[in-house]
């Protein structure tokens, strides 16, 4: 799948399921960036957490390449979480028995562009 034009960070090898991280992403997608920045921080989950910091490297990614641009006239474009690899671990249980706990990570891409009006 092919990054949209557009200002983009990308964080990876994150030990959060994707399940998991997407319905965050959901819910700031398409929105400003001062929005989704206030919206992330009232939120209670992980994702929210690894979704800001993204977030706030592909704001400073676009104001460092274009030195015109200003922070509210920034929108969140395109927000992707794939899922990366998985560590396999031994969850040991009763009677001498084990069992295969995965541990699931996450890639996120964010890609933020400027306001079409502007």
């Amino acid at each position: 799948m092919t990054v949209k034009k557009g200002y983009v960070a990308t964080t990876k090898f994150l030990i959060a399921s994707p399940t998991k991280v997407r319905p965050v992403a959901h819910v700031v997608s398409k929105k400003s960036c001062t929005k989704a920045m206030a919206i992330l921080d009232n939120m209670p989950q992980k994702g929210a957490v690894l979704i800001k910091n993204t977030l706030k490297s592909a704001i400073a990614n676009a104001l460092q390449a274009n030195k015109n641009l200003d922070e509210d006239s920034l929108y969140v474009k395109e927000i992707r979480i794939d899922e990366g690899p998985r560590l396999k671990r031994v969850w040991f249980r009763a009677r001498g028995r084990a069992d295969r706990l995965l541990r699931r990570m996450s890639h996120i891409t964010v890609v933020v562009d400027e306001k079409a009006g502007e």
